[in-house]
């Protein structure tokens, strides 16, 4: 039986069972009721690459099992695997629990995942060290300095996109490679800004969807429930900036311009205005054009994770037409493929006339 991650096991699930294992932690147990009012518990396992939901009915052997598994427990889970418009299904579920060694092999997280996050850490610095304001610039590496080991285990959101330990890493990587492409086509946009704001812009999101360094479950606190990412944002790039000043960094640059104050209220003002609308949760709209493109970059990346994640796990209503997945808005038609040049085989009457000539 081999053994995958759970993005794999979303991928490759559908009608025809799967006989897979997968290595996962216990992030959640909830007691619910059928229609018919029989209880049955809802298990959330998790890994480094995203999260599954696993019904447990009271009519099963594994159902005692599930009411003393304690959380954080990881697993082995072995099963047949099926996949619907309403997610993954296992039958024929068993789990047992991992020894210390395969603990230890499991917590630092899938192989491919953790080297491409690496990758994309890289680049984000290395477009941060390429910024020719030295006040922008000296904020980033504080940021990485700070806050850089809790921001490559934070995720870009809880369920819609990026959703994994180290996906907020992914999400910006992406963002700054479109924010650096975009600004050499609109040269109104201030590219140390669009670089900037990229890295701040979810950056209160280390205290709304973190992860701990030894699991794979979001760390719930009160400053993430009671304050959201924005406002944890803002107060976040205000307190370094002034770390900055008391330390004497801004003062060789005090007669540079932009003056400091208008970089920092520039910044604040991406941070503050990155969902585009009142109604989703910026308390103000965009008001410059690095602001506007920063909402769009944003939204576009988003759009194409979920669109990433959806094909795989929809199901095929028609040839090429796809059920909707939340939380995209309708359903899915198969892209377009690639171009190919194919030659068209001649006639022999064709050949004949080609030699003649």
């Amino acid at each position: 039986m081999s053994t995958i991650s759970i993005s794999s096991l979303k991928e490759q699930a559908g009608e025809v069972p799967l006989i897979a294992s997968v290595l996962a932690q216990l992030q959640a147990r909830a007691v619910k009721t059928t229609k018919g009012g029989k209880p049955y518990f809802d298990l959330v396992f998790a890994d480094a690459t995203g999260s599954l939901n696993l019904k447990i009915w009271s009519d099963t052997p594994l159902h005692t099992e599930a009411e003393s598994l304690q959380l954080q427990t990881i697993v082995r889970l072995e099963g047949e695997w099926t996949q619907n418009q309403y997610g993954v299904n296992g039958a024929s579920v068993s789990w047992a629990r991992l020894d210390d060694d395969s603990i230890a092999d499991f917590l630092p997280g899938d192989p491919v995942v953790r080297k491409k996050q690496e990758k994309d850490f890289a680049e984000i610095a290395h477009l941060c060290g390429a910024m020719e304001d030295p006040r922008l610039k000296k904020l980033c590496e504080h940021f990485f300095e700070t806050m850089g080991d809790r921001f490559r285990r934070t995720a870009a959101a809880r369920k819609n996109h990026h959703a994994r330990r180290g996906g907020l890493v992914e999400h910006v990587a992406q963002m700054m490679r479109t924010a650096e492409a975009v600004s050499t086509i609109y040269p109104e946009l201030n590219r140390d800004l669009m670089i900037a704001g990229v890295l701040f812009h979810d950056c209160g999101k280390l205290w709304e969807n973190s992860y701990p360094e030894d699991g794979f479950g979001q760390i719930h606190s009160r400053y993430g429930e009671m304050l959201g990412h924005i406002p944890l944002g803002i107060e976040l790039v205000n307190k370094l900036w002034h770390d900055l000043i008391a330390a004497g960094d801004f003062e060789p640059y005090s007669a540079c311009k932009p003056s400091a104050e208008d970089v920092r209220l520039h910044l604040l003002h991406l941070i503050g205005s990155h969902h585009g609308q009142l109604e989703f949760g910026s308390p103000i709209l965009p008001k410059t054009p690095e602001a506007y493109a920063l909402h769009y970059i944003d939204n576009l990346d988003a759009k194409m994770e979920m669109l990433r994640d959806a094909y795989p796990q929809a199901n095929e209503v028609a040839p090429g037409i796809y059920d909707r997945v939340f939380p995209l808005p309708t359903g899915l038609v198969k892209p377009l493929g690639e171009f190919e040049m194919v030659e068209l085989e001649k006639e022999e009457g064709e050949e004949m006339s080609d030699k003649a000539d």
